[in-house]
């Protein structure tokens, strides 16, 4: 799903007059119907805790069982309740102009340096974008590639160098020099859809004052390449789209992804930039949550990413999100968050460590048992958490395809292979390496950011 480059005017959607329901009221009653759930879901595993309780005592057995199906059935009601409650505002204004200033962090990007400008240069916004590259101590061609772009592109460009390794410095040497209202990040890998930064800016300019950033949405460019790649795009199109929507519905978008959003410059000076962490969006945007601003999320704001195609590429990033969310977790603690919605939001990464180590060292395992007719851990009763997780995505599936890819003018390629393996594997190997990157973060391990 790679964008063209030919501008185009998506249909936005206008919202017919409903019945408004407060998010408060949202919020109550999706988590009054997912207590429900998880109170059926205790009912039916009685006979299923009483075996595991003779075998491994009824509190570990509570411990397993809630890790595997308690929690994540709360969790996935209270997503599928919250997205089918979700309307997105249509925008107050669809051609915002204000001048607007892009940060791109490079490091070693001669491949991909230029056509990412280009998209930019691509862009149906209608006021400047002013653009500022920082050459992160690149020793290949990047340098050459961005002469080669201020030349050719319609394309205000302004290259700076920092000598001082790590993203953070690069960006923080950036915002120096952003002179706008906004700035937008954008890595240097990353391909705009036409009307990305249209969408961005629009959604911050029909918000509430107290709005500081915009998440946009990011989707998976190389997902031909491989099974892995296949796999992630449902990733990017189901699982993290709709984790961002449900946040984005509460106020509280956890992560203003560096590789595309948008800013208030003078909410990121307030917090002092981006900071010296392996998460440095991550933390960014809970520091700028604990000011009492809300970050939002816009879907309809795409860009195209390319995803690790190697297991120990796709390893070393998913740790490094891991060990940044518990990064994030040590600097600000969950209840010292201003709002009730961003407690509770960074609240739930504080489950997140104990569903994965459960999964790794439980359900695997059990798993594996099952194969040999031992349903100790693994049996009937799991498959009960299978039709709400497939509800949720079909929800958002429908959501994607027909509000966010068709007002885009984008189609969902058929990816079956990518699809099933997503729901019945991809757990599997994102669970152990999240323990990995906890792991990581406990030992204080040495930082790796690629």
């Amino acid at each position: 799903m790679q964008p063209s480059l030919t501008p185009i005017k998506p249909r936005v959607r206008r919202e017919s007059k409903k019945l408004y329901v407060s998010i408060n009221k949202k919020f109550v009653f999706s988590h009054l119907v997912s207590a429900l759930w998880m109170a059926f879901s205790i009912y039916l595993s009685l006979p299923w805790l009483k075996d595991l309780s003779e075998i491994l005592t009824l509190p570990i057995s509570i411990l397993i069982i809630g890790g595997i199906a308690y929690v994540p059935g709360y969790m996935n009601a209270f997503l599928v309740m919250s997205l089918l409650l979700d309307r997105q505002p249509s925008f107050k204004n669809a051609d915002p102009d204000k001048e607007v200033t892009l940060l791109v962090a490079a490091f070693n990007e001669e491949s991909t340096i230029y056509q990412t400008l280009s998209y930019v240069a691509g862009q149906d916004y209608h006021g400047k974008i002013k653009v500022i590259v920082i050459d992160n101590r690149s020793t290949d061609n990047t340098q050459l590639e961005l002469l080669r772009a201020q030349k050719e592109l319609n394309l205000a460009i302004d290259i700076l160098k920092e000598p001082k390794t790590g993203k953070f410095h690069a960006l923080n040497k950036g915002l120096k020099h952003v002179t706008t209202e906004y700035v937008i990040t954008l890595d240097a890998d990353t391909l705009l859809h036409p009307s990305a930064v249209r969408f961005l800016v629009s959604r911050m300019e029909s918000s509430p004052e107290e709005v500081c950033a915009v998440a946009g949405s990011m989707l998976v460019r190389n997902s031909r390449e491989n099974l892995l790649t296949k796999t992630q795009e449902w990733d990017y199109y189901l699982g993290i789209a709709s984790i961002k929507r449900l946040q984005g519905l509460y106020q509280g978008t956890l992560v203003a992804q560096g590789a595309f959003s948008l800013y208030k410059t003078d909410s990121v000076r307030q917090v002092n930039g981006w900071p010296d962490a392996i998460g440095e969006d991550i933390v960014l945007t809970w520091r700028l949550l604990q000011k009492e601003w809300k970050v939002y999320f816009e879907p309809l704001a795409a860009a195209f990413t390319d995803v690790p195609s190697s297991l120990s590429h796709f390893a070393k990033q998913r740790s490094r999100w891991a060990r940044g969310m518990i990064e994030g977790l040590n600097e600000i603690k969950p209840w010292n968050q201003p709002q009730i919605y961003t407690k509770y939001l960074t609240g739930v990464n504080l489950v997140m460590p104990y569903l994965d180590m459960v999964y790794t060292f439980f359900w695997i395992p059990g798993l594996m048992l099952a194969f040999f007719g031992y349903f100790w851990i693994v049996g009937p009763m799991t498959l009960f958490v299978l039709p709400l997780t497939i509800l949720s995505y079909g929800i958002l599936y429908m959501y994607q395809k027909q509000y966010v890819f068709k007002n885009l003018n984008l189609k969902v390629r058929k990816n079956i292979l990518g699809f099933f393996t997503f729901i019945l594997f991809y757990q599997m190997i994102m669970s152990p390496i999240s323990v990995w990157g906890y792991l990581q973060e406990l030992f204080k391990s040495k930082r790796v950011w690629e």
